[in-house]
């Protein structure tokens, strides 16, 4: 079939094979080109498929050697629909890795639950003994509590107070004011319930009461602040609250990890346009005068560029790895730059539909979207027939 994006909302509801392989590729090759680091060589990705949790797996075992296991859940293709993107990403990542001797495997499935914990187990038993770095970067809007069976949903509002400010249709490129609501007690727990850290603590507990942690493992999860005009519907709104929850997280399993060795981290990363953050108001604009403004800098980044970064910049430098004051790791250290937002919010300020192009880099969020799925990437030949239905290969197997 000639598969082409089909976009409803903030979500492509397609994917295209040979796109989201060669994206996959081209990650890997910016790697490859990197100097090596010496870190972990036992890795275990906590959502893997895509975004920041795909880039942490590709620099892992092309910058630093690793083996990886990674956990996501993702569709195959069906009748006359394609496989999502994360699919086609973890295989051709999987092929990739495999062709340079490193073992691969992924567990596709709710990584909330008990079940998938307990394979997962299993597979780092049978190939790789224990797992030396943890990284937790589960992107959920829902989650079934493995305990008690109660399913949660996100919501993305503020806390308080309504929150009132400029959003942009990222497809049509129409700014206008948008109004939330703030949330209910209900929703701010059910969002700290999904996106909190207590399942990333439920995996850490696991991994060590089965053996299979080392004992000297690092763990590390991903977070974000953002700018001040952002604050109430994000790091101030429900979102932050399971963010506060995380940090929380950190500092406990730090505190259980450090005993032998070990270390957890919250790491606070760039924005960039993901699946998740596409969903948040204001934030696609937000991103939009960001880009322009780092990449007239010469600062940009994406997720490759951030993740390698944290290897081989924070993690892995042989002494102990830079923090904030809160123990934090800061790869947002670009984005928050003075002189960066000085100009981000003297744009924010000007911008309306006359000058949208002039202020911001709307093209490049939507280039970056649309490449998320496969698409608009260099040398694909979109007017091709494809086979959509791509294997994904059994966990654990080798071929």
């Amino acid at each position: 079939m000639v598969i082409k994006p089909k976009i409803r909302g903030f979500i492509c509801t397609t994917a295209h094979p040979v796109g989201c392989a060669k994206h996959v590729e081209e990650q890997v090759e910016y790697v490859k080109h990197q100097p090596k680091f010496d870190g972990a060589k036992k890795v275990l990705v906590i959502g893997s498929s895509t975004g920041y949790g795909l880039a942490s797996r590709i620099a892992a075992a092309f910058g630093g050697g690793a083996d990886t296991i990674g956990v996501c859940f993702e569709k195959p293709a069906s009748d006359n629909r394609t496989a999502t993107a994360g699919w086609y990403n973890t295989v051709a990542f999987e092929e990739l890795a495999k062709k340079e001797g490193l073992f691969a495997a992924t567990v596709n499935g709710d990584a909330f639950s008990d079940e998938i914990k307990a394979q997962v187990i299993d597979l780092i038993r049978a190939h790789m003994g224990q797992v030396d770095l943890v990284v937790y970067s589960l992107a959920s809007p829902r989650r079934t509590h493995p305990r008690t069976g109660e399913t949660f949903s996100s919501v993305i509002k503020p806390v308080g107070d309504p929150f009132h400010s400029k959003t942009i249709d990222v497809n049509s490129g129409k700014v206008s004011e948008v109004t939330i609501l703030p949330a209910t007690e209900e929703e701010i727990r059910n969002t700290v319930a999904v996106m909190g850290g207590e399942d990333w603590e439920m995996w850490i507990d696991a991994l060590r009461e089965a053996d299979v942690l080392a004992a000297n493992a690092t763990t590390v999860a991903y977070s974000y602040i953002g700018p001040e005009l952002t604050f109430s519907i994000y790091r101030e709104g429900t979102i932050g609250q399971a963010k506060n929850d995380l940090e929380a997280t950190a500092k406990r399993l730090n505190e259980k990890l450090s005993v032998t060795g070990g270390r957890a981290f919250v790491s606070v990363n760039k924005a960039v346009v993901t699946q998740s953050s596409s969903a948040i108001p204001v934030v696609p604009l937000y991103i939009s005068i960001l880009f322009k403004v780092m990449k007239e800098q010469g600062l940009h980044e994406g997720c490759i560029e951030q993740m390698y970064r944290m290897y081989a910049d924070r993690l892995y430098i042989g002494t102990a790895a830079p923090t904030d004051d809160r123990g934090r790791i800061r790869l947002d250290d670009l984005e928050m730059r003075p002189d960066v937002q000085d100009t981000v919010m003297r744009g924010w300020d000007e911008i309306d539909e006359s000058n949208l192009f002039d202020l911001s880099d709307l093209a490049g969020y939507r280039s970056d979207f649309l490449q998320l799925f496969g698409f608009g990437i260099e040398g694909v030949d979109y007017e091709a027939d494809v086979n959509p239905d791509v294997p994904m290969a059994e966990a654990g197997s080798t071929k």
